[in-house]
């Protein structure tokens, strides 16, 4: 493959959340391994998030400056640039927009993670955009519901990639009006995660979540309501903890007290998620020091059966913790023995955990093994070029 010049556009400065920033950390660091010329852009007229202050306004102090720190960190210093567009001057942080807008013209691709940039007139000058969706299921319902303004961004790419590896199938229900989607994974550098230590004696089984997500990005399909928080689906195996057995520990937000005092009557550790979630080898550090994952998955993407797979579960993966996860679909492409369990069930997941626990060693390798077969950045990422063209 030849060198080629790659910018990854993303969000996070604006939404400095270590899971995020882990996200598209991956995108940087693969692609350069790859040993192309990256660059990361943001490029936004959305005020940014502080989840210092708690804070949405025009101040983008702190997304500039996580954005020069995970640049010296991870070697993209002078490669980056916050464009404040909600600013009548458009100021910049890192390249100024001369050279923002001369990449625009020049890069052999722009990767637009998440599906969150919004267009403006320079960024259109490029006709080698590439739509990375995390979440699928609502883009496609748009369009299948007559939405033209989805329709029409989505046109703009040159090529739609998404992590719903069921999208386009007879395995997923919506239909997708001739839209060529192609199917990709989260990327991860794996040997950022992995330790060849075990997990301590008193390690238990952990997760992060944002419990507060209900209603952003709900949407109704053929006379049903599409949810887009995971807290219900979590509320269904509440008991989970408690049946295995095990205490399960959850980084997260749950402000009802009825809510929380029954997570912890049925086992689960609830921990404030600020620290881990603000500082990234902190968050790095809580998932290497688990014993694994038990997660649940967004209604949407267990509903529609996407073969949506989460980022942070294939970060666990990558530290050699297994992982017991709600199914997508994703198990016809890889897991659902050893290593990476799914479950559909409360039966399910106390015969995982009771697996884990006969032969926890074995898990571990084998969930590496995951990792670095299916997640490791530069295979995913030389494959997403490769089908773009590029």
């Amino acid at each position: 493959m030849s060198k080629k010049r790659i910018v990854v556009m993303g969000f996070m400065g604006g939404c400095p959340i270590a899971g995020v920033i882990w996200q598209h950390i991956h995108y940087i660091v693969g692609l350069q391994r790859l040993g192309h010329d990256v660059y990361y852009i943001e490029d936004s007229a959305r005020y940014p998030y502080n989840p210092v202050t708690y804070e949405e306004n025009e101040n983008y102090t702190y997304a500039a400056e996580v954005l020069g720190k995970l640049a010296a960190q991870f070697g993209f210093e002078g490669r980056w640039s916050y464009c404040a567009r909600f600013l009548p001057d458009e100021p910049t942080a890192g390249l100024s927009l001369t050279k923002v807008r001369e990449l625009y013209r020049t890069a052999d691709a722009i990767l637009n993670v998440c599906g969150a940039q919004e267009f403006n007139a320079d960024l259109l000058v490029s006709q080698n955009i590439l739509y990375v969706e995390s979440d699928p299921g609502v883009e496609q319902i748009k369009v299948d519901k007559g939405d033209e303004k989805t329709r029409e961004y989505l046109g703009r790419h040159r090529a739609l990639f998404t992590f719903g590896e069921n999208v386009g199938t007879e395995l997923f229900p919506v239909p997708v009006h001739g839209a060529r989607w192609l199917p990709t994974r989260q990327p991860v550098v794996t040997d950022f995660w992995k330790i060849d230590a075990p997990s301590a004696s008193d390690a238990v089984f952990t997760t992060v979540a944002n419990w507060n997500t209900s209603g952003r990005k709900d949407i109704e399909w053929r006379g049903e309501k599409y949810h887009w928080s995971k807290s219900l689906e979590f509320l269904k195996f509440v008991e989970a903890p408690a049946r295995c057995g095990e205490t399960f520990e959850m980084a997260t937000n749950i402000g009802d007290p009825a809510t929380r005092s029954r997570f912890e009557q049925n086992g689960w550790r609830l921990v404030e998620p600020d620290q881990p979630s603000i500082q990234w080898d902190l968050y790095r550090s809580y998932l290497q020091n688990s014993r694994g994952e038990f997660t649940a998955a967004k209604d949407q993407y267990v509903r529609l059966n996407t073969g949506w797979f989460s980022d942070r579960t294939a970060c666990y993966l990558a530290c050699g913790r297994p992982a017991i996860t709600q199914q997508t679909g994703f198990t016809r492409l890889y897991g659902g023995d050893k290593g990476l369990l799914a479950f559909t069930t409360m039966e399910e997941i106390v015969e995982h955990t009771r697996a884990i626990r006969a032969d926890y060693a074995a898990h571990c390798r084998a969930a590496y093994e995951i990792a670095a077969e299916y997640f490791e950045a530069t295979k995913v990422l030389a494959d997403l070029l490769d089908r773009a063209g590029i």
